[in-house]
């Protein structure tokens, strides 16, 4: 396995660059950032609509997303490839199908994960910025949502991991990812399969490992000032008493 690492490696890295378009590892990760930062916006929008207050908006809202995380990935890709040619009346590249496939399957997850952060604050913390004159929007984007998407740093991190995962399915449409790459390799050295695929697993493992352990640190941090500001609340209050308070003195007998 180290002469292929010695041989291939540069290809499972970033593919034919500079000789070449770029591939490999680095292919993956920018399929994965991309898939993730556009779905995002996507994602915070169809959360917010489906934890509206009014059903005409959360029903298409929870409908899509039912739809879109009960087909499979794969199913979504071929669509995607087969579709949009007839819609745009050109071909498309099957990174920018990856791309497209990506943003439509993790907007889905991800407004999930932001509906759950949403749901997970204190109702006080809305009632309290409508108490002080905010309207919805404001509540959301000033109150809600900053604290909701800090705590859901870690999901997001997890998310990411599951992105990079699904982007090996890519190599079923001839995108030079990580995948595609390590079986040309096995098409060139055609005797040695186990081997190969060895090299790419232990390529997944070391990057989604890497994140999953950066995700938990991010959960125990959050966990951690949060737990922090819970206990200097009921001090901050216990001093304010001392304050303003008058002190009690006992009356003295007639």
């Amino acid at each position: 396995m180290l002469h292929i690492l010695r041989e291939y490696g540069m290809l499972l890295l970033v593919g034919q660059y500079p000789n070449g378009p770029l591939g490999g590892l680095a292919i993956t990760l920018v399929l994965s950032v991309l898939g993730l930062a556009l779905a995002f916006p996507l994602g915070v929008a169809i959360a917010l609509l489906r934890a509206s207050a009014f059903a005409w908006l959360r029903f298409p809202a929870a409908a899509v997303i039912y739809v879109v995380r009960g087909v499979p990935l794969l199913m979504f890709i071929f669509w995607v490839y087969f579709f949009v040619p007839v819609l745009t009346g050109r071909t498309v590249s099957g990174f920018t199908t990856m791309v497209i496939t990506l943003v439509i399957y993790q907007a889905a997850y991800l407004a999930e994960i932001v509906r759950a952060g949403i749901e997970g604050l204190p109702g006080g913390q809305t009632e309290a910025a409508r108490a002080v004159g905010l309207n919805y929007r404001q509540t959301m984007t000033k109150v809600v949502l900053p604290q909701a998407l800090y705590n859901m740093v870690p999901a997001l991190v997890s998310q990411f991991v599951s992105t990079i995962k699904e982007t090996s399915l890519g190599y079923v449409i001839s995108v030079n990812e990580v995948t595609f790459a390590a079986n040309q390799i096995n098409s060139s050295l055609m005797t040695q399969p186990f081997q190969v695929y060895f090299v790419l697993a232990a390529i997944y493992f070391c990057l989604c490992f890497s994140l999953t352990r950066l995700a938990r640190w991010l959960e125990r941090r959050i966990t951690r000032r949060r737990e922090g500001s819970y206990r200097a609340a009921p001090t901050a209050v216990a001093a304010t008493t001392s304050v303003t308070s008058p002190p009690i003195v006992p009356k003295q007998a007639a």
